[in-house]
This record gives C-alpha cells, sequence and structure tokens, in this order.
C-alpha cells in the first residue's frame, strides 16, 4: 500500500517553521556580532590566515552537525560520531600508508563505506530491535574506539607516510575558500535540498513530531530511521578522511569527545531536541558559532572556562526556547481544534 503524500506546513506548523527561520538568522546574528567585537578588540582577527583557520575549525563540525541533524529530526540521536570518525581516519591513514598510489576519490569513498557501515549498525539496532537510540550509540561509541584502539595498538601514523596529494587537500583553497570548506557546502546544500524538497525528507519530520501517528499515516519508520543513521555514519566517515588531510599526523585518540560538541552545534542551531523541527542549515550555523566562540575569547582574553560555561547557556537557552515554541504550538491546535466544533 502507497502512503499518501505528506502534506505541506500550513497554519500554526507554517508559524513555527517561520519561528526557525527567524532563530537561524538570530544565530547569523550573534555569530557577527561576536565577530565584531572580537574584530574591535584586536583587527588580526579578521586576517586571511585567520578567517581561512576558522573556516577549517568549523569544517569537520559542520559535517558531522548535518548528519547529527538529520537524526535528531527523528527523535533520535547518535552518540558514536566521534568513534566513527576516528575509526575512518585511521583507516584512511593506514590505506594510504599502505598504497600511496591510491586516488584521494576512492580513499574518500572507502572512508565513507566504513562510517555507512557503523552507522547501519546503529541504524540496524534501533529499527529492528526498536531499541533506544541513546542506549546503542553509547555502546557503539565504546566498540567502535575499541576497535581503533584494538587496530591502533599504540601506533601513530604521521603526516611524513601519507601521499602529498592528500595532505596537500586539507589545505589547499579555491579563490580563497579552503577545499574542506568546499566539501562541507556540498554536503550541507544537498542535505538541505533533500529534507526540504524530497517527501522522504519531509517525511523525518513527520517521524520526529509523532512516530506512532507516522506509522498509522503508513510512514515506513523503521527504514527511515535506518537511513537517517546511515546517512550520520557516513559523513562522519567522510569527516575521518577530512581528519585525515588537515592533521596528516593520526592516532586512535582522533574525534574522542567530538560527539558532545556535535550535538551542542545541533541544539543551539535551532534544532529541537525533541526531533520534529530545525534544518541543517541552523545546525551548520551551529558549528561555526560554537567555533568562532573557541576562537574569539582567547582574544577577548577570556579565560577558557567561560567558553564551556558559555556553550552551556546557549544549551539551556536553546532546549527551553523548544519547550517553550512546544507548549505554545499545542496550545494553538487545541485552540484552533475548538474553533472546529
Amino acid at each position: 500500500m502507497t502512503a499518501p503524500p505528506v502534506p505541506a506546513a500550513t497554519g500554526p506548523t507554517a508559524a513555527v517553521h517561520r519561528v526557525f527561520v527567524v532563530r537561524e538568522l538570530g544565530i547569523a546574528l550573534a555569530l557577527l556580532l561576536l565577530v565584531a567585537v572580537t574584530f574591535a578588540t584586536n583587527t588580526r582577527f579578521l586576517s586571511g590566515q585567520n578567517v581561512k583557520d576558522l573556516l577549517l575549525g568549523s569544517t569537520i563540525l559542520a559535517i558531522l552537525a548535518v548528519g547529527q541533524a538529520i537524526v535528531i529530526i527523528t527523535r533520535n540521536v547518535d552518540l558514536s560520531v566521534g568513534s566513527i570518525l576516528g575509526l575512518a581516519a585511521f583507516a584512511t591513514g593506514a590505506m594510504l600508508q599502505s598504497a600511496p598510489g591510491l586516488p584521494i576519490p576512492v580513499a574518500i569513498l572507502a572512508g565513507m563505506a566504513l562510517g555507512a557501515a557503523c552507522g547501519a549498525v546503529n541504524g540496524g539496532l534501533i529499527a529492528a530491535a526498536r531499541v533506544p537510540a541513546l542506549v546503542v550509540t553509547l555502546g557503539t561509541l565504546y566498540v567502535f574506539r575499541g576497535i581503533d584502539y584494538t587496530w591502533a595498538t599504540g601506533r601513530q601514523i604521521n603526516a611524513a607516510d601519507m601521499p602529498h596529494g592528500f595532505l596537500r587537500m586539507g589545505n589547499a583553497s579555491v579563490l580563497g575558500i579552503p577545499v574542506l570548506a568546499l566539501f562541507a557546502v556540498v554536503v550541507l546544500v544537498a542535505a538541505g535540498l533533500f529534507l526540504r524538497s524530497y517527501r522522504s525528507g519531509r517525511e523525518l519530520y513527520a517521524i520526529g513530531s509523532d512516530p506512532d501517528a507516522a506509522r498509522l499515516y503508513g510512514i515506513p519508520v523503521g527504514r527511515r530511521v535506518f537511513w537517517a543513521f546511515v546517512t550520520s555514519g557516513a559523513l562522519a566517515g567522510l569527516a575521518g578522511v577530512l581528519h585525515a588531510a588537515r592533521f596528516g599526523t593520526i592516532d586512535a585518540n582522533a574525534g574522542l569527545g567530538q560527539e558532545l560538541n556535535v550535538v551542542a552545534a545541533v541544539v543551539v542551531g535551532g534544532v529541537a531536541i525533541f526531533g520534529g523541527s530545525g534544518s541543517v542549515y541552523g545546525a551548520a550555523l551551529g558549528a561555526v558559532l560554537l567555533t568562532t566562540i573557541g576562537s574569539a575569547l582567547p582574544v577577548l582574553g577570556i579565560n577558557p572556562f567561560w567558553q564551556r560555561a558559555a556553550v552551556g547557556v546557549l544549551i539551556l537557552a536553546a532546549i527551553g526556547l523548544d519547550r517553550s515554541l512546544a507548549v505554545r504550538m499545542a496550545r494553538r491546535l487545541r485552540g484552533g481544534g475548538d474553533r472546529g466544533r
């Protein structure tokens, strides 16, 4: 039986969508304000090299945030992305070390395939066995990291052992824009187009809003959630490849603790932790904002402790706003229902 088309957002839903667009604009304004204040304190903050470093610093986090946003929109979470990044980074380094002539596109696809396989493990356990995503991905976080440690056995892959063409990709620029940042732009545009223009992408929002109602509506919830985790894993694998290209020196600790930064970027970027709303553009903006905070506070002479405190305040404010919007939305729908009687 074919499921009916997912209706476009109208009425209160469209209003809430507009609120999230305004939130994304608010994040962009906060980013511009932070940059302006820091630039006024130290004009070298916007030097060509520093801007390039900011773009490079936010690229990997933004790619991870796009994949995480897709998962969180379905009312799930993927805590294993840091471990998948580390595993893909070390696998890419080991592969290029043993086969220096391997074409770079093949290395990228191999890293993404490894990440997708890890995501399939997560998605299979969550969708088929219906085990909570928090429990599954917390477990696979340690499993994937354990595989990485076992494989590495204390080894470190140095930049001297990597092909020069691959390392050059990590620092090259096109018209002043780092190549790695262009990867993030392509991923962001593709994911945004998928979520907005394709039925299977819009169905992810329906799943996050109410999984039971989505099943009754005929949406294949398990299959959609499975592919959301596969996508998150593939993007984490891509981030691992780019990590290897940027830093050159790789060990089993690559990406350690990154999952918390990713979730923070997504939540700060306006993706509701309860699922069903938000966008990958906001998640990417959140990644850029967190990266800029990390670079700006030392320039402003602020203790690094306050960086973590500022991120914590942003997360709490974002969750509070999400909850407020959800309550307001429920009241508006009840009001509309009462008027319809």
